[in-house]
């Protein structure tokens, strides 16, 4: 009797074993994708995983306000235009902040890589990772993973935000990318500065050239062609030609009273041989002005050519050293400046990680790779060939 009740419960153990096994065996692909993954996540985010503090900071880059300066068209012409505005500038100091640039020079004033490797850090997250080195490009590849900068659309200003394992490391490093920042806004300004001098110098230099040619071929013309003022003498001209004209007029009206009242007189011959002179000389002083190819108004067109573009060259010189005195009145001033709305926070308590999103990540992730996987293997059975 004893001898049958122990087989009895043998039997029923090997029936509970044989069940467990083949539950054990139909979810052992669950198990493994979803359930381990799930408690190795939920042991490592609820025991293991460090607090990640992070520091905020937000900054604007801006222009002082300046009073538009009355100025002539020209002096407006060919001003340059400078930079553009704020939005431009906080473009290069977000990328900058993002370099690598950014990162040797802040090494020089934080301590980064200590920060990164805090002993307060476990050994999942402190730098350098399992499968990294100690080399800069590793630390760059890491810093990139805990500093971030971009600007609010709708706000204007830039956040920067810095992950680190302890409130003290945080703040430090924000403050020190934000002083790297202002540095940069400074370097901008003089590099801007001083290509705007420069522009403006050699417009001056171009504006000085150019008068210098316009007057050496405005006293060729006047050399070439006999002339110093075409309008000036041709105004000689014709007020000579107009005496003779009187003169003539009033010699021929005498010449023709004297043939009225003495034809026989022994002086009209005189008169008109001088007549026709003072003719002869009003056709050429005529002449001299206008209706022949060498006259003074043929040569008037090319001279006002001339005339106007020496004018113009002073106009430009005087506009382009009106422009060089403004840009070396402007590298005086600030350009763009670098104002911080929000200073580094110091945080009195830790955000990142966040576990319980973190865990269950891992589960709808895994759940979902899961049902992926098995949608997959049914209907691969379902089309398989049957023998």
């Amino acid at each position: 009797m004893h001898h049958d009740t122990e087989l009895q419960r043998i039997a029923e153990d090997s029936g509970k074993h044989g069940k467990w096994k083949a539950l054990l065996r139909k979810w052992r692909w669950f198990g493994g994708v979803v359930i381990v993954p799930t408690l190795v996540a939920s042991l490592y985010y609820g025991l293991i995983a460090s607090d990640v503090y992070v520091s905020e900071s937000r900054f604007v880059i801006k222009a002082p306000d300046r009073q538009q300066s009355s100025s002539s068209p020209l002096t407006s012409l060919i001003q340059s235009t400078g930079l553009g505005g704020g939005a431009e500038q906080s473009r290069e100091i977000i990328g900058y902040l993002r370099s690598r640039s950014a990162l040797s020079d802040l090494s020089e004033r934080v301590d980064v890589r200590g920060a990164f490797a805090s002993s307060e850090a476990d050994y999942f997250s402190r730098f350098p990772l399992f499968y990294q080195s100690d080399s800069f490009e590793d630390l760059y590849e890491y810093y990139a993973s805990k500093v971030t900068a971009a600007t609010d659309a709708e706000t204007g200003l830039t956040l920067l935000t810095v992950n680190a394992f302890t409130p003290e490391d945080a703040r430090a490093l924000n403050a020190g990318l934000l002083d790297l920042g202002e540095t940069l806004v400074n370097r901008l300004n003089e590099r801007v500065n001083e290509q705007a001098i420069e522009e403006a110098e050699d417009r001056v230099l171009i504006a000085q050239q150019r008068v210098r040619d316009a007057r050496i071929a405005l006293g060729a013309y006047r050399n070439a062609s006999e002339i110093l003022d075409p309008e000036q003498q041709g105004l000689g001209v014709l007020t000579v030609s107009n005496d003779l004209i009187a003169q003539e007029a009033a010699l021929r009206a005498r010449l023709a009273e004297v043939r009225r009242t003495t034809p026989r007189h022994p002086s009209i011959p005189a008169m008109e041989q001088r007549a026709i002179a003072l003719a002869e000389q009003v056709a050429s002083q005529t002449g001299r002005a206008v209706g022949t190819p060498d006259g003074l108004a043929s040569k008037l067109s090319e001279y006002e050519n001339l005339l106007v573009e020496q004018e113009f060259a002073t106009q430009m010189l005087t506009a382009a050293n009106a422009t060089l005195e403004q840009a070396r009145a402007e590298a005086l001033q600030q350009q763009y400046y670098l104002e911080r709305v929000v200073e580094p926070n110091l945080p009195d308590d830790a955000i990142l990680p966040s576990r319980l999103m973190s865990i269950l990540a891992v589960l709808f992730g895994t759940l979902c790779l899961y049902l992926v996987g098995w949608m997959l293997v049914v209907g691969i059975l379902e089309h398989a060939p049957e023998d």
